[in-house]
């Protein structure tokens, strides 16, 4: 098996200072939404600059460099643990180089670490096994603090609401979370939404469904429709860009769906900030492709 380090480590640095360029595209289609001279369209063009400077000078997209959460799905006879060493050992790089700013501290006694490595869980590490025939994959994103503080989850039916446990149900409490986020969490956000599982798994399919690119459609006909009911009513809540008002609160919406108990319909919604750090890594014999 391979020493990665330094490839894990390329990987991260793409994460930190380089936009995905659907999310790119998406906020360029969202600055010509907004009226010329508002604050709504300055915020996008200041963030646009702010993506290109990054990008230029190898710097990260926001001083949150977030909670790195990183996807690897291996080929039956790897190693887990030597991958696991090699993804920490490139962590704590990044961070030496500024990639990163250190962000493990420990929640008893407030320590930071000092190079991102705190407990088996910082950074989330997941790993699912594949063929011995198929390439290594590695995938990470880089969730910001202030998005994943505006999180909301919800147990249905919900009176308040008048969310029932039906789709229209979960309607309702989405654009609950969307409109109680307002400005905060860097709007335009982008939702990851995970209707049933329990209160855990929940959550982390939430934030799973945010690894598909901006530009996939939802398999099922009937939550693709909801997503996009979803994007579309969020921006004419009127929060807009940094909650300044304006025709952008969300770029997109992501919706998956889990089993549940019968006593149980929990809706999760994971907030992303318009710096929505994602890239994939591919391993095939010596190639490694960076998407």
């Amino acid at each position: 098996m391979r020493d990665l380090t330094n490839e894990i480590l390329e990987l991260i640095r793409r994460a930190s200072t380089d936009l995905p360029a659907d999310v790119e595209k998406r906020l360029r289609e969202a600055v010509e939404r907004e009226d010329p001279g508002s604050a709504a369209r300055n915020a996008l063009e200041t963030i646009l600059k702010n993506v290109e400077l990054s990008r230029q000078n190898s710097t990260p997209i926001c001083q949150d460099t977030g909670t790195p959460i990183f996807y690897v799905r291996y080929p039956e006879g790897w190693s887990t643990r030597r991958l696991r060493e090699q993804i920490r050992n490139a962590l704590a790089e990044a961070t030496r180089r500024s990639y990163m700013r250190p962000n493990a501290v420990d929640a008893l006694t407030g320590k930071n670490t000092g190079n991102n490595l705190g407990d088996d869980d910082f950074p989330f590490i997941h790993f699912e096994e594949v063929g011995a025939d198929e390439p290594l994959v590695i995938e990470l994103m880089l969730k910001g603090g202030g998005c994943e503080n505006v999180g909301a989850q919800y147990s249905l039916p919900d009176a308040r609401l008048g969310a029932g446990r039906d789709l229209a149900g979960v309607r309702k409490v989405v654009l609950d979370a969307v409109h109680k986020a307002q400005g905060q969490g860097c709007a335009p956000g982008i939702l990851g939404v995970a209707i049933g599982g329990d209160r855990g798994s929940s959550y982390l399919a939430s934030k799973e469904v945010l690894f598909q690119s901006m530009d996939e459609s939802n398999p099922d006909p009937k939550l693709a429709e909801l997503e996009q009911r979803l994007t579309e009513e969020a921006n004419q809540l009127g929060i807009g860009p940094m909650g300044f008002g304006g025709k952008t609160t969300v770029l997109g919406t992501k919706i998956t769906g889990l089993h549940r108990l019968p006593a149980s319909y929990f809706v999760t919604v994971s907030y992303m900030c318009w710096a929505y750090r994602r890239r994939r890594m591919i391993v095939k014999g010596d190639e490694v492709i960076y998407e």
